[in-house]
């Protein structure tokens, strides 16, 4: 049998450059979402490995779609609103859907109260899961709800990990909406809350979105420690409190280990190299 080389065609040549170019966006896109903070150019230039001007018009490209956005004044890349929106479908749709649903079945009937299994988007908290107790007195909410970040137990639990810089940026200066008499309006007072959650690594709400609505909320964290979401729990009080709450914590942190190992695995040998975490100077220390 005789080997001879073979020119590819001009359509041919054509498809794999156009698919060539879809797996960069593709990898450029996937380094912005993977990186602790906002890459800048050059950060993603280094990681990874292509020319300069090939990734500042890949990133041209990402930011007409609105799959990359980027910070005006510090020249940082984020990721866009449609490419989250897509994450936040391709998690609501997800193959293991059914198994997370059982895991929050199992809270339930361990705990007897509603439990959620929520994640963040854009500057809300969305429940992508939720198994809602037999009691007679509940809150009443659908999959796909949408509730603040600033004053529910998720919300501040997933604020809690973020730079300040980041929950300044997601939430403004302040004053923030006011739901309840015991909802945080003040950025100053959110940012002592969020110390304390960090320390603890439990949210809480007690009344801050809904009147007689207490709620506890603990991590659900990725493959590499970070908080991609929380499990949750909230009844009505009187018939729930913190205290209560607090003993359904060993069940809670069950549940979200399980939920953990539900989040679609990356291959080590294909996931992109993390970018160094920027050092946010406006971070206090825990103590201060």
């Amino acid at each position: 049998m005789e080997f001879r080389s073979v020119k590819l065609s001009p359509a041919t040549t054509g498809a794999d450059n156009r698919e060539s170019a879809t797996l960069r966006a593709f990898t450029v896109l996937e380094h912005i979402a993977a990186a602790e903070g906002p890459p800048t150019l050059e950060e993603l230039t280094r990681a990874i490995g292509l020319p300069k001007p090939t990734i500042f018009r890949i990133l041209r490209l990402l930011m007409r779609g609105g799959l990359v956005q980027r910070e005006v004044h510090e020249k940082r890349y984020l990721v866009g609103e449609r490419a989250s929106a897509l994450a936040l479908d391709v998690q609501m749709q997800s193959p293991r859907r059914r198994e997370r649903r059982a895991i929050l079945s199992r809270l339930v009937e361990a705990i007897g109260e509603t439990c959620n299994f929520t994640m963040l988007d854009g500057t809300d908290v969305v429940y992508l899961e939720r198994v809602e107790t037999s009691a007679n007195v509940r809150l009443h909410m659908k999959t796909g709800s949408r509730v603040p970040l600033h004053c529910t137990a998720s919300g501040k639990l997933l604020l809690s990990e973020m730079p300040l810089t980041q929950v300044w940026r997601l939430l403004g200066p302040g004053p923030l909406s006011r739901y309840t008499q015991r909802t945080i309006v003040s950025m100053s007072a959110l940012e002592r809350e969020l110390y304390k959650i960090r320390a603890s690594g439990v949210g809480t709400d007690n009344g801050e979105y809904l009147v007689d609505s207490v709620c506890l909320a603990v991590p659900v964290r990725d493959q590499r420690a970070r908080i991609c979401a929380a499990v949750a729990v909230h009844g009505p009080a009187p018939r729930m409190t913190l205290k209560k709450g607090y003993g359904f914590l060993p069940a809670m942190k069950n549940a979200a280990a399980a939920m953990a190992a539900t989040l679609t695995p990356v291959s080590a040998a294909n996931a992109p190299t993390p970018l160094p975490r920027r050092v946010d100077l406006n971070r206090k220390d825990k103590a201060a």
